[in-house]
């Protein structure tokens, strides 16, 4: 599993960075200092601490157009996240479910509201999606 294991932190690195420099940057960390502290409780504060300091850093970075802290900070927690998953497999898909963003969730169906008039020997033919008319 170690291969599967290795994959996963380091888009688990990857994704994590990415959302801490965007709004969804508390779920992520309260997400992630969840998972720690039901894991290994001892160091919960420590991530939490690490997560803040590595937002500073990334947002710092972001404003200097520096372009290389970013891929150094998602390798760091790569390695942390590794470490973490090597001592408890158990907790990949707790962790596939924390990476899965809000925006990459199928959008709801659109409102669909239709109107029509018909008058005398007319018809009208709706649909809010594909219409089939005759034979199939």
């Amino acid at each position: 599993m170690e291969p599967e294991i290795t994959a996963l932190a380091a888009g688990a690195g990857t994704a994590l960075v990415t959302a801490l420099a965007t709004e969804a940057w508390q779920t992520a960390t309260v997400g992630l200092v969840a998972l720690w502290r039901r894991l290994l409780p001892e160091r919960a504060d420590g991530v939490e601490a690490e997560l803040e300091a590595t937002r500073d850093d990334l947002l710092g970075a972001q404003d200097e157009g520096d372009k290389e802290t970013p891929a150094e900070l998602a390798a760091e927690w790569q390695g942390r996240i590794r470490r973490l998953l090597s001592a408890h497999p158990e907790a990949a898909d707790e962790l596939r479910a924390l990476l899965v963003p809000q925006q990459e969730q199928p959008p709801a169906a659109p409102a669909i509201t239709q109107h029509a008039t018909a008058s005398g020997k007319s018809r009208v033919y709706q649909a809010g999606r594909d219409m089939h008319l005759g034979p199939q």
